[in-house]
C-alpha cells in the first residue's frame, strides 16, 4: 500500500531504541526522511547506523526549553516537521508501598512533560502551517490501573487525555492527534518493569514474565514493529479521517467496548 510519506519530515523522540526505533524505521521504510531525539548520543549513534540519511540529536526533553531547543534545530537541518512521534521516557515502576509525592512528580516528568515539551511547539507551527500530524505512543497502563505502575499509568491517562483534547482543538486547523497505547511489548523497557512486577508477587522475573504471557490472549507480547506499522498507518493520508482516539494494542488483554 502505498502511504504517501515519501519526503515527509518525521520526528520520532525516544527513537534509539524498542518502539521508537522501529518507528523510526518504519517511517525511513516509507521514504520519510527521520530525525530522531534521545538523551544519550551512543544509543543515537548506533541507531543511525541503520537509518541512512537520519539526523539525531541528544536531549534531555523533561526540560523545555531542551525540547523547545531541539525542535528548532531539527527544522533547521530538515525543514517543517510533518510528522511527530512521541515514544521517549518511561515512568519506573514500584510497589505501593513505596510510592511517594516525589515519585509521582518524577513520573509525570518522566513521561508525560517529556511529550508536552515537544508537542506544545510542534502542534502550535503545525496549526499555523495547516497540517500535521502527532502520533502518542503511550501505555495500556493509562487505562488498566497496576498496583505497581499508579504513578506511570497516571501519567499515560493524562496523556490520553491531551491526545483528545488537542485533537479536537487543532481539527480546524489540519492538524491530527492519535494515540497507540501498547501493551506488553517485546522491549528492554518491559523487561526492566518485570523486575518491579516479579518484586511485588515475591516471584523471579521469569516466573512475572510467564505469568503476563498467560494473560494475553494471543500467546504473545508484540513486537515493536508491529506497533511502529500501525503509528507508520495512522500518521498516513489513508487515515486522515481518524483522529483524538487511542488505539489499545494488547493482544485482547483488555477487550472493552470504547
Amino acid at each position: 500500500m502505498e502511504l504517501g510519506l515519501g519526503g515527509k519530515v518525521v520526528l520520532v523522540t525516544g527513537g534509539s531504541k524498542g518502539i521508537g526505533l522501529a518507528c523510526a524505521q518504519g517511517f525511513a521504510a516509507e521514504g520519510a526522511r527521520i530525525a530522531i531525539c534521545a538523551r544519550g548520543q551512543e544509543s543515537i549513534d548506533a541507531a543511525l547506523a541503520g537509518l541512512p540519511g537520519g539526523i539525531g540529536l541528544a536531549a534531555d526533553l523533561t526540560d523545555a526549553e531542551a525540547a523547545a531547543a531541539m525542535v528548532r534545530e531539527v527544522e533547521a537541518r530538515l525543514g517543517p516537521v510533518d510528522v511527530l512521534v512521541n515514544s521517549a521516557g518511561a515512568a519506573r515502576r514500584s510497589p505501593p508501598d513505596e510510592l511517594t509525592p516525589a515519585f509521582y512528580r518524577a513520573a509525570m516528568d518522566a513521561k508525560f512533560f517529556a511529550y508536552i515539551n515537544v508537542i506544545d511547539p510542534l502542534v502550535k507551527l503545525m496549526a499555523a502551517r495547516g497540517c500535521g500530524v502527532i502520533v502518542n505512543i503511550i501505555g495500556a497502563g493509562g487505562k488498566i490501573a497496576a498496583p505497581a505502575h499508579l504513578a506511570g499509568g497516571a501519567a499515560n491517562a493524562a496523556l490520553m487525555l491531551v491526545t483528545a483534547g488537542m485533537a479536537t482543538a487543532y481539527a480546524g486547523q489540519g492538524v491530527r492527534v492519535v494515540g497507540i497505547s501498547p501493551g506488553l511489548t517485546e522491549t528492554g523497557r518491559v523487561a526492566e518493569g518485570m523486575l518491579s512486577d516479579a518484586k511485588l508477587a515475591g516471584i523471579t522475573t521469569e516466573e512475572a514474565r510467564a505469568r503476563a504471557i498467560a494473560r494475553i490472549p494471543l500467546g504473545r507480547m508484540a513486537a515493536p514493529e508491529e506497533i511502529a506499522s500501525t503509528a507508520v498507518f495512522l500518521a498516513s493520508d489513508k487515515a486522515s479521517y481518524i483522529t483524538a482516539i487511542t488505539l489499545t494494542m494488547d493482544g485482547a488483554s483488555s477487550p472493552v467496548v470504547v
